[in-house]
């Protein structure tokens, strides 16, 4: 990929004086102008906006040729991301990783300080918008949630296990787990930590994530390990088989956290008890049972005995057999006041290593 032409179409600061490079493709990867970002957007007029999280506000977007796009704005302070020579390339790299199940990263926009980020725009939404609707979840039959389960998984053992350097995501949750027209599942958002200066240590650096679905070593210490990401995808998997919230904060203190009930069920023999009661009888028992196994063994406090995602793939298709599969206590982030805000991470040979310093201002609440 030729980025030297890619980074000469921008102007110093205003975007309108941008050169025909930006029209032009580099590969699958486009470097757009700002006013085609503007004019796909209606001026990022708040009726297009889609989402909203750590890295940003997203906004649906139709380009001149027809096509749909989901454009993020980021939400990052310029001191601390990579220059906008370094940031293209990171974009264009990114670019560059492909798989079935991770959302096609289509280019980016530098306009002065502000940085876009253009991706597929994803039909059905995210994972979350059928989770968090009780009238949504009546229609997610249990072959969805095994397909969506399976994609997810088979993503995060690309990343974790394939990509080198291994990539970790640091918020898998069900609001990043976007879906297509056929309702094939996206992870998203992966890699953009790799935005950020590697010497950036000025700005405070945070835990990045959402409360219930931080691994407890990261939530408390900063320590980040591909593991992480393994505890995370346990209670993602938990909350696609039960339909309950990762943390619910409309109960008791002592029935909020999604992992500490599904430990109650298995540890009474009730696992099928917590599978989402509007299936109702519709779902393979001891496939739905298996799955919530699965996720159990993922969240296990003692992140040595978490499986590596390649192994949950074959858990999950049945190539591994858990009949004798112990289970210990999942980690639980039981006071969440006691999640570190001034943290260097640690990683385990990734991309997220380098002391690097955080965009996020703080752990994301809730869903």
């Amino acid at each position: 990929m030729n980025l030297s032409a890619c980074i000469s179409c921008f102007s110093s600061s205003s975007g309108t004086d941008v050169s025909r490079h930006a029209e032009q493709d580099q590969g699958n990867f486009r470097v757009f102008s700002y006013n085609e970002l503007k004019s796909a957007t209606t001026d990022f007029h708040h009726s297009k906006k889609i989402g909203e999280g750590g890295f940003g506000s997203v906004y649906k977007g139709r380009l001149r040729d027809g096509s749909f796009v989901a454009v993020k704005v980021l939400s990052i302070e310029l001191d601390s991301m990579r220059g906008e020579r370094e940031f293209i390339a990171e974009i264009a790299s990114l670019s560059d990783i492909k798989h079935e199940n991770l959302v096609t990263l289509r280019g980016c926009c530098v306009d002065g300080a502000k940085r876009y980020v253009v991706y597929d725009y994803m039909e059905n939404n995210s994972l979350a918008h059928i989770l968090h609707d009780q009238k949504k979840r009546l229609s997610f039959s249990w072959e969805a949630r095994r397909d969506i389960s399976l994609g997810v998984a088979r993503a995060l053992s690309f990343l974790l296990e394939e990509v080198e350097p291994h990539i970790i995501h640091r918020d898998i949750k069900a609001s990043n787990i976007l879906l297509d027209k056929n309702f094939t599942p996206k992870v998203s958002d992966f890699g953009l930590s790799k935005l950020l200066r590697d010497n950036h240590t000025h700005v405070s650096t945070r835990v990045a994530g959402t409360l219930g679905y931080l691994a407890p070593e990261y939530a408390i210490s900063g320590h980040l390990t591909r593991k992480s990401d393994v505890y995370s995808f346990g209670v993602l998997l938990l909350e696609i088989v039960s339909g309950r919230p990762a943390v619910d904060f409309r109960v008791d203190y002592k029935d909020q956290l999604l992992v500490q009930k599904a430990w109650e069920a298995y540890e009474a023999k009730e696992l099928v008890n917590l599978v989402d009661p509007k299936l109702e009888t519709n779902f393979p028992v001891e496939e739905a049972v298996r799955f919530l196994k699965v996720g159990l063994l993922c969240a296990q406090e003692n992140l040595r005995l978490r499986p590596l995602m390649s192994a949950v793939v074959k858990m999950l298709t049945s190539e591994t057999d858990l009949q004798d599969v112990q289970i210990s206590e999942p980690g639980k982030v039981s006071d969440f006041m006691n999640i570190r805000t001034q943290q260097t991470p640690l990683s385990e040979g990734s991309s997220t290593s380098s002391g690097m310093s955080n965009m996020w201002s703080s752990v994301n609440l809730g869903r």
